[in-house]
């Protein structure tokens, strides 16, 4: 597969970009050059890789969930800039 440098016009067009014509040359060959290695990797065997390895070993770091102190109702509504009924009062968004 190629990319011509109608392709990249239009990609352009569609990104909003206004590449000089240097600019267009420059693009569709950087462009195909990555579709030409993409393919080459593809001529590589990879039916006994699973689908999810990764060459780092990732973890997630989880910390243990336990219950601790919070701040109380009366703490938090002293940051409150406006409240009405023990809530928030915000702006309505919608009329």
């Amino acid at each position: 597969m190629n990319i011509s440098k109608e392709d990249v016009r239009h990609v352009a067009r569609l990104s909003r970009l206004n590449l000089t014509e240097t600019e267009e040359e420059t693009m569709t060959g950087q462009l195909n050059a990555i579709l030409h290695y993409a393919e080459k990797l593809n001529e590589l065997d990879t039916e006994q890789v699973k689908p999810t390895t990764h060459v780092l070993h990732v973890s997630n770091v989880m910390r243990d969930d336990e219950v601790r102190e919070s701040l109380t109702h009366e703490q938090v509504m002293r940051n409150a800039p406006e409240e009405e009924d023990g809530q928030f009062k915000v702006p309505a968004v919608l009329e």
